[in-house]
């Protein structure tokens, strides 16, 4: 069976901002109720990749992103040959300051069919990773259609 320990645990919870207006209270209490009612379902089928993927974004959008590795980790684990499974672990890893292990996931991915490349140039998550040459000169090769 799969480690589901960080599930039931209230930790992401805490990690929360509080809220300034009552559009942010409201929009806090839509991302709790996501993950509580997703990590529900995960604790009873660990491996249903679907929710899998909605919580890893949760868990992206609001910060938690040691947790979304682990997500994302076991998706690429439960589908070895999805390129969009590894772009998303590239920008975690790169949220996470892991940049080697971020750009050998993005190569990864590019290299099973993820061409994107005006989605790859724009996005924030990628930040951090922007600067190493391995990063530019797979946008090149992308850019150019070398790959």
């Amino acid at each position: 069976m799969a480690d589901t320990s960080w599930l039931s645990s209230e930790g992401w919870e805490a990690i929360l901002r509080r809220p300034n207006t009552l559009q942010e209270m409201a929009e806090e209490n839509q991302l709790k109720f996501e993950l509580r009612f997703f990590a529900t379902i995960l604790q009873r089928y660990p491996d249903y990749v679907d929710v899998l993927r909605h919580v890893g974004q949760l868990l992206t959008q609001v910060g938690l992103y040691p947790e979304a590795l682990e997500v994302d980790l076991r998706l690429v684990r439960l589908r070895p040959q999805d390129a969009v499974a590894h772009y998303n672990l590239a920008c975690t890893y790169a949220r996470l300051y892991k940049t080697d292990s971020a750009i050998r996931a993005l190569k990864r991915a590019v290299e099973l069919g993820y061409r994107d490349y005006r989605y790859i140039k724009q996005d924030r998550d990628l930040d951090p990773i922007r600067d190493d040459p391995r990063y530019r000169e797979l946008m090149r090769q992308l850019e150019s259609g070398g790959v």
